[in-house]
């Protein structure tokens, strides 16, 4: 009867501090749960991008989680540099099979942060020219002119020199018109002045200015620049490319094509 005791008792001084630790880590991961919807509303009420709340709240319980485990069983004896050691090795192995994906996930957050574009504006990376539609921590999705669907890698994204045609309101529209070196430029200066004039989409300040920008083999290069809002870019530019020709066309300015001079011997 008595050796039934003593080995209840044993039993009982072996499984107790399990029990105790099971019991901190239970408490201790509801608790981190509850720290972890507190910090989400309070990001809610910052500028942080919405994308970037889970991740910051759930790579801030990960980290209480561990610690949490960490001085759980360095209450059973297991010592807590032990813990660390292994913790670090795993962390390690994990960064190195994973370090691609965690260069994007580092650049979302830099992208974030930082703001270069949001989601609606048209920007043109390398030879991707779109509208971003979609801003996650590993990728960025653009919606081309053409309506294909690109994805590029954030940690691309972030080291690479972006374009934002949408950052500001207001942009300029340079076309430029070649006339043949008989032709009155100051008369063609006037039609391009007038064009741009009886646009409706283009803005009267900015000013549109217009200037010769270059003489090659008898071509007089002429530059019209004009302002418009962003949206209306691509409209304006097609008003201009028309309308230009038809007025240089009706007032007798030639506007001069290739040709190949051949000599036979």
């Amino acid at each position: 009867m008595e050796n039934i005791q003593w080995s209840n008792i044993l039993n009982m001084e072996i499984i107790r501090p399990w029990l105790f630790v099971i019991i901190i880590i239970f408490i201790g991961w509801l608790l981190i749960k509850l720290l972890g919807k507190i910090i989400i509303k309070m990001l809610r009420q910052t500028s942080l991008d919405p994308v970037l709340h889970k991740f910051v709240s759930h790579g801030i319980q990960v980290v209480c989680f561990a610690v949490l485990v960490g001085t759980a069983l360095s209450y059973i004896g297991v010592p807590l540099s032990t813990f660390v050691t292994v913790l670090g090795i795993a962390g390690a192995a994990i960064a190195l099979s994973l370090r691609d994906s965690l260069s994007n996930v580092a650049g979302g957050m830099i992208i974030m942060a930082s703001k270069p574009f949001n989601k609606g504006d048209l920007i043109e990376v390398g030879a991707a020219k779109g509208r971003v539609d979609q801003i996650d921590l590993l990728f960025t999705k653009l919606i081309m002119l053409d309506n294909r669907v690109i994805h590029i890698p954030n940690g691309t994204l972030s080291t690479s020199p972006i374009i934002n045609y949408s950052a500001e309101e207001n942009r300029r529209v340079d076309s430029r018109f070649g006339i043949s070196g008989t032709s009155d430029i100051f008369k063609a200066k006037a039609i391009l002045l007038e064009v741009a004039k009886r646009g409706e989409l283009i803005l009267e300040e900015p000013e549109t200015t217009v200037g010769v920008a270059e003489l090659v083999n008898g071509i007089v290069f002429i530059e019209l620049r004009a302002w418009c809002l962003t949206d209306d870019v691509i409209a304006v530019r097609y008003y201009l490319e028309e309308n230009v020709k038809i007025a240089f066309d009706e007032a007798g300015i030639e506007m001069p094509v290739p040709y190949v001079n051949v000599h036979s011997k």
